[in-house]
């Protein structure tokens, strides 16, 4: 494991391209991510997964997928999660907690069972992000709440749940993109709320949360940091440790999307400088690639430290 890179990438499509296979031989990325266009069907994605794992060596290696529910359904070809937003489930843990626990935890041991099969292990859930009025859609109903104690308390339940069914978890967008009024794929959201009302509502949903990856938001918070996003603001990466009470392992959202405005190089370096364990990088465009693993560093021993707590959870 110590030889790993800090990144998480991603591939092409739905097999291992020969240039992939050096790739991750030679720069050895801490984990790769899974999206719909690498999933055909669950024959494909599990020899997929399983050639991936046997170029580490390892049957723990982690494979991460974006399988929120709602619209964001990675595994489309399998299952219709259309029904099972975040919306779905804030409305049921208001209107009958009994039958939210009831549904909540079969859709959990469902997509869990089917994560098992096809070989990957970490689903970037639960979102943590309040919804709030007049923001952007991007949240809209893939947020449980507008209620910061409900968003708050069933991500505690999400992430005990996948827990208590092998898989890891990344909370996120941290430390909230409920007030963002542009999607930060193709711009930068500038929060302009003051840290005392952001600390009550939009912080208050990701504090002491016991999952061990959260990925950060490419959001301006303008009282805390004008300058820099979360993702590279020192600033915000101290008050996610010692305010927010995050202790485990950061990981950056797509380092290639729009909000960083920066090159793909110096989105890593502002990254790694600010406090992110790990950067992420989704489009498998293989340039891109490159200049992800030359810039990011080897695992350090905090890294080492928290994939041993994930790989616990694993067996």
């Amino acid at each position: 494991m110590k030889n790993r890179r800090s990144f998480i990438t991603g591939l092409k499509s739905t097999v291992l391209h020969s240039i992939e296979i050096r790739f991750l031989k030679k720069y050895k990325p801490w984990g790769v991510i899974l999206f719909s266009r690498n999933i055909k069907s669950i024959e494909q994605t599990k020899k997929l997964t399983d050639d991936i794992k046997k170029i580490f060596n390892d049957k723990k290696y982690p494979i991460l997928i974006d399988q929120e529910g709602g619209r964001i359904n990675r595994l489309s070809k399998f299952i219709d999660t259309s029904k099972f937003t975040g919306e779905f489930f804030g409305n049921l843990y208001k209107n009958n907690f009994k039958k939210f626990v009831t549904y909540y935890k079969i859709y959990i041991i469902q997509t869990c069972y089917l994560m098992h099969i096809l070989g990957v292990n970490i689903n970037t859930v639960p979102v943590l992000d309040v919804r709030r009025k007049k923001s952007h859609n991007i949240i809209g109903d893939r947020a449980f709440s507008a209620n910061p104690k409900i968003v708050s308390k069933i991500g505690d339940f999400c992430i005990k749940e996948f827990h208590k069914n092998n898989i890891g978890t990344v909370v996120k967008h941290i430390p909230g993109h409920g007030l963002a009024k542009v999607d930060s794929h193709k711009a930068t959201p500038l929060v302009k709320d003051k840290l005392k009302k952001l600390n009550k509502i939009d912080f208050f949903s990701f504090k002491n949360k016991k999952s061990l990856f959260a990925m950060t938001a490419h959001i301006i918070y303008k009282d805390i940091d004008r300058i820099y996003t979360a993702t590279h603001s020192k600033k915000i990466i101290i008050l996610i440790r010692n305010k927010i009470k995050f202790e485990n392992l950061l990981i950056s959202d797509d380092i290639s999307m729009k909000s960083l405005r920066f090159s793909i190089k110096l989105n890593i370096n502002k990254a790694f400088n600010a406090g992110c364990n790990l950067v992420l990088h989704c489009n498998g465009k293989y340039n891109e690639m490159i200049t992800v693993a030359e810039n990011s560093p080897k695992i350090n021993d905090f890294i080492i430290k928290k994939t041993s707590q994930f790989y616990k959870i694993l067996s």
